[in-house]
């Protein structure tokens, strides 16, 4: 059957033609009540997040406060230049990106093994208690949690020390030693937020069908090897898409409990991009250095994000578009 054949059988049978995609107008007038429930998203996506996206233009001028947002001496690239010439930029750079690819490949895989663990366990009551106490700190304030963090590591009066004490060993100075910032960081954020990570991939197991599993049982699968051939295939998608989400801030880390947690002492290991940004642009008024660094930031995280997604595309056939 040539070409010419199966066109002929398309114009003649309605059931064989391509559907076309109909049109934002048409899609408008006939579901209206969709787009009215997505009025509120689309609004403020566009207030808050949108709108203000003028205000970059700041980063290329000599901004002043008293001249407006369009008043200021158009300067160029040269709030970039002296980011990344000054001494501190590698500090930061190294700092920030140590930091969040460390928490990367430790906080993003638990969540899913704890997942897998919750979803395995039989006893309906004793799977919403731990639910519930794995999930229930990620409510807790930052300023809460780094407040809990001071009294229990204390050198003097922290319950950690005192168990240290107790069994023997020298009191240590957490939080005034450099090299114990990351551990107590990653640390808190294990502790806070891999119960609620947790959340999303257990709704992905949920949907697996269970006769897979009866299936599996009667072939003779091991419990493993369900986890293995069933439940990880079945979340997969969903973990490529976290993982892109969480790569495509890579630069952006944890900006109120780093600066909590920092001292003098520390400073050398802790000052990340947005730390460094609070100082310089709220603190010292450098508005216009300051949203350099920012928009630095947004585009190298984008740019990330962009060859990321066309990476998993290509590679798994799953991607964020």
């Amino acid at each position: 059957m040539n070409a010419q054949s199966v066109q002929t059988i398309k114009r003649s049978d309605p059931g064989t033609s391509i559907r076309r995609k109909p049109s934002f107008g048409r899609a408008l007038r006939q579901h209206p009540q969709l787009y009215l429930l997505l009025l509120p998203a689309t609004l403020y996506f566009l207030i808050f997040h949108y709108v203000p996206m003028y205000g970059v233009i700041i980063a290329f001028q000599d901004y002043r406060i008293g001249e407006g947002l369009f008043g200021g001496r158009w300067v160029g690239l040269e709030n970039f230049r002296i980011f990344l010439s000054k001494p501190t930029f590698q500090e930061v750079l190294i700092n920030t990106l140590r930091i969040s690819i460390t928490e990367l490949l430790i906080s993003f895989p638990l969540p899913i093994v704890l997942a897998l663990m919750i979803n395995e366990v039989k006893h309906t009551g004793f799977k919403k208690i731990v639910q519930t106490v794995t999930y229930a700190p990620h409510f807790i304030s930052v300023v809460v949690v780094v407040g809990m963090i001071n009294l229990f590591l204390s050198p003097t009066s922290g319950a950690v020390n005192n168990i240290l004490a107790g069994l023997g060993f020298e009191r240590i100075h957490f939080l005034m030693n450099p090299d114990n910032f990351l551990p107590t960081y990653l640390v808190s954020i294990l502790w806070q937020h891999t119960g609620w990570n947790a959340i999303i991939y257990l709704a992905a197991l949920a949907g697996v069908n269970p006769e897979l599993h009866e299936a599996a049982t009667i072939d003779g699968a091991t419990r493993v090897q369900r986890i293995q051939f069933i439940n990880i295939p079945a979340i997969l998608p969903t973990c490529i898409i976290l993982l892109l989400l969480n790569c495509g801030h890579v630069l952006n880390v944890g900006f109120e409990r780093i600066l909590l947690m920092q001292n003098q002492v520390n400073l050398g290991v802790s000052e990340v991009i947005q730390t460094y940004m609070y100082k310089t642009g709220i603190l010292n008024g450098e508005f216009s250095f300051t949203a350099a660094v920012g928009l630095f930031n947004s585009v190298v995280n984008f740019i990330l994000l962009v060859l990321l997604n066309l990476a998993a595309k290509r590679i798994s056939r799953t991607s964020l578009w």
